[in-house]
Parts: C-alpha cells; sequence; structure tokens
C-alpha cells in the first residue's frame, strides 16, 4: 500500500511539460516521479490535459498515488493531445490563452519540466509575471540532467547585454532533484 500525506489544504501544482510522442524514456520517468511525489506528499495536479508523454505520465502517475487531477485542454487539441479522460476534472476551453489562464488560476505552484516551444512559452509567461509582482506562486525549474543549461546561458548573455534586468533570477528556482523541487513547493517561497 502506498503512503499518503494527508493534507489539510493540499496545493495545486501545474506542471509544464512535453505532450511529444517521441521523446527518450528518461524524461517519462521524470514525469511519472513527479507525479508520484503530487500524490504521496497529498497535493493536487494541474496539467494540460493530455494523456501521452511526459504530460499523461505526471497526470497518470499523480492518479496512481492519489491525487486529483485536474486538465485544461483546448476543443482543438483534444485530439492531437488525446485528452486525460481519467482527470477527475477536465476542463474544455476554446482558445491556448483561455488554457494558460485558467491553469494559472488554478495553481498554487508552477513546476517546469523538459519540453519543447510550448512548454518554454508557458514557462516564461508565469515566470515573468513573478518578476513584475503580478503573483507570488513558487515557479521551479526541475533540471536534473541539465537540459536547461542552454537556455540558462541565453538568459545570462541578455542579462549582460542589459535585456534582462538584475535580480530576475530572484523569482525562479531552479533545482536538480524531484525532491528539491517539492521542498522549494512546499515551503512557499
Amino acid at each position: 500500500m502506498t503512503t499518503r500525506t494527508v493534507r489539510p489544504n493540499p496545493l495545486a501544482i501545474c506542471v509544464y511539460c512535453a505532450s511529444a510522442s517521441s521523446i527518450d524514456e528518461s524524461y517519462l520517468e521524470l514525469a511519472r516521479r513527479v507525479g508520484e511525489q503530487i500524490g504521496k506528499r497529498g497535493h493536487r495536479l494541474v496539467s494540460g490535459g493530455g494523456r501521452v508523454s511526459m504530460m499523461g505520465a505526471v497526470a497518470s502517475a499523480a492518479r496512481a498515488y492519489g491525487a486529483h487531477t485536474t486538465g485544461v485542454i483546448p476543443q482543438h487539441l483534444l485530439a492531437l493531445e488525446v485528452a486525460d479522460a481519467a482527470a477527475d476534472d477536465l476542463l474544455v476551453v476554446d482558445t491556448m490563452r483561455e488554457r494558460k489562464a485558467l491553469m494559472d488560476a488554478k495553481a498554487d505552484a508552477f513546476l517546469v519540466l523538459p519540453g519543447g516551444i510550448g512548454t518554454l512559452e508557458e514557462f516564461f509567461e508565469v515566470w515573468t509575471s513573478a518578476t513584475l509582482g503580478m503573483h507570488r506562486k513558487p515557479v521551479v525549474v526541475l533540471d536534473e540532467s541539465s537540459f536547461f543549461r542552454p537556455l540558462w546561458t541565453a538568459i545570462e548573455t541578455m542579462a549582460a547585454a542589459g535585456f534582462v534586468r538584475p535580480g530576475v533570477w530572484d523569482s525562479l528556482h531552479r533545482v536538480s532533484s524531484v525532491e528539491a523541487a517539492f521542498d522549494v513547493i512546499e515551503a512557499g517561497v
């Protein structure tokens, strides 16, 4: 039997990650471990509402460990991302902007895993909002395998050229383990 923490006020953790189908198995395993921790630690998942790739792996694992899952998916992606019909709540919206707004509104924290341009777009929006003081929700990037190293280098180059304000890193938490990611989220930094 799985041990699950019962929390009086579970956190709704929005996970941004890949919905691509042809990725290395190690990324799917990372997604499963994240979902497992969401469930074991007594939290809830907010996701993009797909059941494929990393997005599906996080949701399936979270449910397997007792987490409530909410998926938010635009109508036009129901077939492409193969909607997560097993979600406790599957919310279908009209546009990507509505999807992101609803995911943001339902989340207490954001956890970013490896992904493509959609993942980066979601990440940059919540990170930018945090740097502008529009929310105080933790934004955590889980980077076990240095996947994001080129991105950090690019941002450091932008900062050196004056395009990124000093202190921008203060609103972002970069961690290298699943446990560290949840420790930061639970601390409510």
